[in-house]
């Protein structure tokens, strides 16, 4: 404990007698690596553990103050083995970063969708929602982006069809055999149905949600997955997207979400390489 506070003593003396540019840049970059995390805890059961760490802490902080050599010596070597309860700990919010970190526009590959197909694909899945809003059915739509949904996929039950309004409000007609669960579409079709998705575990969900919505809530904070829900008590349709519940959801947001999903501009890395590719390729065609 004594090296711990002789660290942080040293620490406030350099940036007190030697700040520089770099030392400028280093901790604006702790700040925002500090904060992201912040925000990567809130809501998660993470946010309880840090609190926790941090009361934990300043016990270890008093009884070195005070002179409580037993415990000092009993906190102080659970502290140093910190690093490795940190990854027991948190394993769940520490496999949501790197996978936030994998989502990124550098690793994105997937292709632009046509108009007249995200036309049409918007159209016969709002045109769904909106008949299965009006007859009160429940229903889970899960979309696909950067986080690979496979695990998921094998809950289910494979389909591999084309989107269609029938199809699914088929699939989530009362007492069918696939009516209970969620239906994963991957790109332009629908990859799988009555696929079990993880519920969240968030503090401060509303008690009135049931069980699919808070299906909803959960893939979305394990995934960068959009998720749209039909509530079969009320009617409602809501958007489930980084942890957060949108409800309710009009034609017009509908409209708009799912356009925005389908006609996203690919600017990743990867693809402007396979276009360069493709245009030498069909330069040395030409001559």
């Amino acid at each position: 404990m004594n090296e711990l506070i002789t660290t942080v003593r040293n620490m406030f003396w350099n940036v007190t007698h030697r700040l520089g540019i770099a030392d400028v840049i280093d901790i604006i970059i702790v700040a925002v690596v500090i904060y992201e995390l912040i925000m990567l805890l809130r809501h998660t059961r993470g946010s309880a553990l840090i609190k926790g760490l941090i009361v934990f802490c300043a016990a270890a902080l008093a009884s070195s103050l005070l002179g409580f050599t037993s415990l000092n010596w009993l906190l102080t070597t659970i502290l140093n083995n910190g690093a490795i309860v940190l990854i027991i700990l948190f394993q769940p919010e520490l496999r949501k970063a790197l996978e936030s970190m994998g989502r990124s526009k550098l690793f994105d590959s997937r292709k632009k969708t046509e108009r007249t197909t995200t036309n049409r694909i918007t159209n016969e899945i709002v045109q769904c929602l909106l008949d299965l809003s009006r007859r009160r059915v429940g229903a889970l739509l899960v979309f696909e982006r950067l986080t690979g949904l496979q695990d998921v996929v094998d809950t289910g039950t494979a389909v591999d069809a084309e989107i269609s309004a029938p199809l699914i409000e088929n699939i989530f007609e009362p007492n069918t055999p696939l009516h209970d669960g969620a239906v994963v579409i991957t790109g332009e079709r629908i990859a799988a149905a009555a696929c079990i998705l993880p519920l969240t575990e968030a503090s401060g969900v509303s008690l009135e949600l049931g069980t699919r919505h808070r299906a909803a809530i959960g893939i979305s904070e394990n995934t960068d997955a959009l998720v749209l829900v039909v509530s079969e008590e009320t009617g409602t349709i809501s958007m489930a997207k980084h942890g957060e519940l949108e409800r309710p959801m009009n034609e017009e947001k509908l409209r708009e979400v799912l356009g925005g999903l389908y006609e996203k501009e690919n600017s990743s890395l990867l693809s402007f390489v396979t276009k360069l590719i493709q245009k030498k390729e069909e330069t040395a065609d030409d001559e």
